[in-house]
């Protein structure tokens, strides 16, 4: 059996991305790697993420999509009132990003940046295997996953984590565990109700973490 890998919420940082892929020892042929989402903002380098998460789903690597990514397309969209939400959840890093000359909410004009957008386009809201579930936030208690909003998806909180009563363990991030616990701790969180919740909140000074199932370890890097 191929080792899972599930890592959640990069935002950028993409030194600590790569080294907890190296940690790891993450090998394409031997691993399933699932990306949870929120590759972008806040951090220093969302481009240089998205660069290398498109590389990793070429070889493999099964990609979700997170609020954030979310965000960043409405806004290329040109959806109303998305502009201004995604720069209230620091947009600002991930325009610079690719541009650093750039100021307030205006989109690069660089074919990168588009190819980026596209490739957003085609992610997925979650996946499933026999014994879990993969999802960015979470999933709405008592609806079927197939039939459930992919803003619920991709933005539900305590509904899910006081909710969920289903057979599968359900993976996510969204939520970083220090917020589970109401404590400083940032590890992976085991929920009594079969909820596992990955993010670190590796962007805020906490650690980004990876599970690796279906044995349950965890590895982590943070900023030193």
């Amino acid at each position: 059996m191929k080792r899972i890998l599930a890592i959640s919420d990069i935002h950028g940082e993409l030194d600590l991305f790569n080294e907890l892929l190296e940690k790891v020892s993450y090998d394409a042929s031997n691993d399933q790697l699932i990306l949870l989402g929120d590759y972008v903002d806040r951090g220093p380098d969302s481009k240089g993420v998205l660069e290398r998460v498109i590389e990793l789903n070429q070889q493999g690597a099964i990609v979700l999509r997170g609020n954030h990514d979310q965000m960043m397309l409405e806004a290329a969209r040109g959806e109303t009132g998305a502009a201004g939400n995604w720069l209230r959840n620091r947009a600002l890093s991930t325009l610079q990003s690719y541009d650093s000359s750039i100021e307030g909410m205006k989109l690069p004009v660089t074919e990168l940046f588009w190819t980026h957008i596209e490739f957003l386009r085609e992610t997925k809201f979650y996946y499933e295997t026999d014994g879990y579930l993969f999802v960015h936030a979470g999933v709405q208690p008592g609806v079927p996953v197939e039939g459930t909003d992919p803003y619920v998806l991709m933005w539900i909180r305590d509904e899910f984590h006081r909710g969920y009563a289903g057979d599968k363990k359900v993976v996510f991030g969204h939520t970083p565990t220090f917020n589970l616990r109401g404590s400083n701790d940032t590890s992976v969180y085991f929920g009594d109700n079969r909820i596992i919740g990955i993010d670190g909140g590796a962007v805020y000074g906490g650690q980004l973490n990876c599970l690796e199932l279906p044995g349950e370890q965890v590895y982590f890097v943070r900023k030193e």
